[in-house]
């Protein structure tokens, strides 16, 4: 049996799916456990799920289980498949048309102008910037009066994640007003989270207080980020962040640069999406090891064994092979970007079953990385499962936590550089034990965060030798 999308169709059969309330269909029981519920579907009906939220194509959507059903919509039939979604439709309130809300001729010219900052020697010129945030977070915990205290690690990874990106994006000569751009930011995201799930959409532009409010957010972000381009643009030599090589790359195809327009959407897709995603993939990480310290045990040896005991580099990366497949691990059960949604502007077939024109598509790694044909023991824990260039010997999108395609995200090497650093950093010194009694949920919105907080403890490992 071939898993390949056959010829477009009429004559194709709709896909099965769960059967709905009326009018609303699978609303109400998406919007009170969406992850339950696709998991339940993808296990009761296949790798093709229909699930209905109101009468008419543009209300269908459907879920895409299947590595090569993934594959089809990312590089097969790309073109077929747009980013016009509800979900982007949020985010371009705050994101404006940057790398992910964007599509065709402005998508590719930016895209192209903007790879070059995320080529290898980029990403390792700001190693030392995840080294030392993450080590001077570690001496924080260790100032207070009580070091073995719980944190929340969810904001604890928030403010690491914010303090990288914004070194990394801005630099650190101009200064950036740390508190209000945190706040800012939280605001827009948790706004943006329930947005995506409204059955009632209220336009931006309307002034109730949640509007008020969001749109004050986006302007004390827009007043940091454009300061920070008016300055590199005064400045007689460029400088090593993010925001200046973009400012000094030019188009190939054209040698036109960026508008300080566009230099702001990207620098906010950046700045939002970077620091929420790598956020949420280290609080998970840390709250895994807590639950499986013979794995933790084995990472931190491997930290001590592959530095000597010294504070890790890029060059070490090489080395800390067990805490790469920590960090992938930590991913593949737990994806930022749990669920990416593309819409139909034709009609389709994929897997045997008709996609109408104007439905959505719902490729969910999620999901997909618990498909028990790819997956042995799919719920457990395993970084091991890794090993052996193990995953070059699976079907390209069994395991996709960046996407993929073209539009695969720019920044994943980067955040797997990011995570693998910053595990290693706060290993080498403490380890996070779980405070027993919680209840801990993830949260699907925009991206896949824990419900509420984690706290844990601060135990500090003994020195290295």
């Amino acid at each position: 049996m071939t898993h390949a999308s056959a010829p477009r169709s009429h004559a194709a059969p709709l896909a099965p799916g769960p059967r709905g309330a009326p009018l609303l269909g699978n609303l109400p029981d998406l919007r009170r456990d969406r992850i339950r519920i696709f998991l339940d579907a993808a296990d009761t009906y296949g790798d093709v799920v229909r699930f209905q939220f109101g009468p008419g194509p543009k209300r269908t959507g459907h879920l895409l289980r299947h590595p090569d059903h993934i594959k089809h919509v990312f590089i097969d039939a790309a073109d077929r498949f747009t980013k016009q979604t509800p979900g982007v439709r949020e985010v371009r309130a705050l994101l404006g048309d940057g790398l992910l809300t964007s599509e065709g001729a402005l998508w590719r010219r930016q895209r192209r102008i903007a790879q070059p900052a995320f080529h290898k020697q980029r990403i390792a010129a700001f190693a030392d910037v995840m080294v030392r945030a993450a080590d001077e977070l570690v001496d924080g915990w260790m100032r207070r009066p009580r070091p073995d205290a719980p944190v929340d690690v969810v904001s604890e990874m928030m403010r690491l994640a914010l303090r990288i990106v914004t070194e990394t994006l801005l630099g650190t000569d101009v200064p950036i007003d740390a508190a209000a751009t945190a706040h800012a930011l939280d605001l827009i995201l948790a706004d943006t989270r329930k947005g995506v799930t409204r059955i009632l959409k209220i336009p931006r532009h309307v002034p109730t207080p949640d509007n008020r409010r969001f749109q004050e957010a986006v302007a004390v972000l827009d007043r940091e980020v454009l300061r920070i381009i008016e300055h590199r643009r005064k400045a007689p030599e460029g400088g090593t962040d993010l925001v200046s090589t973009l400012m000094a790359a030019r188009d190939p195809e054209t040698g036109e640069g960026m508008t300080d327009r566009q230099l702001r959407d990207e620098v906010m897709t950046m700045f939002a999406a970077g620091h929420e995603t790598t956020a949420n993939a280290l609080t998970w990480t840390f709250y895994l090891l807590s639950t499986h310290p013979d794995v933790r045990r084995r990472a931190r040896a491997e930290v001590l064994t592959g530095t000597g005991g010294r504070l890790p580099t890029f060059a070490d990366l090489g080395a800390l092979d067990l805490v790469g497949r920590v960090f992938q691990e930590s991913m593949r059960l737990y994806p930022p970007a749990w669920m990416i949604t593309r819409r139909a502007a034709e009609d389709d077939v994929v897997g045997g079953y008709l996609i109408p024109k104007d439905s959505l598509v719902f490729l969910a790694p999620y999901v997909t990385h618990r498909h028990p044909a790819y997956w042995e023991n799919p719920e457990g824990f395993d970084p091991d499962r890794f090993a052996g260039g193990a995953l070059a010997r699976m079907p390209r999108f069994a395991y996709f936590p960046f996407g993929g395609g073209a539009r695969q995200c720019i920044g994943s090497s980067f955040a797997m550089v990011e995570g693998t650093l910053v595990l290693a950093t706060i290993l080498r010194r403490v380890r996070l034990d779980l405070v027993p009694g919680q209840t801990i949920t993830p949260e699907p919105g925009i991206t896949l965060r824990p419900r509420g907080s984690i706290h844990m403890r601060v135990v500090p490992e003994p020195p290295p030798t």
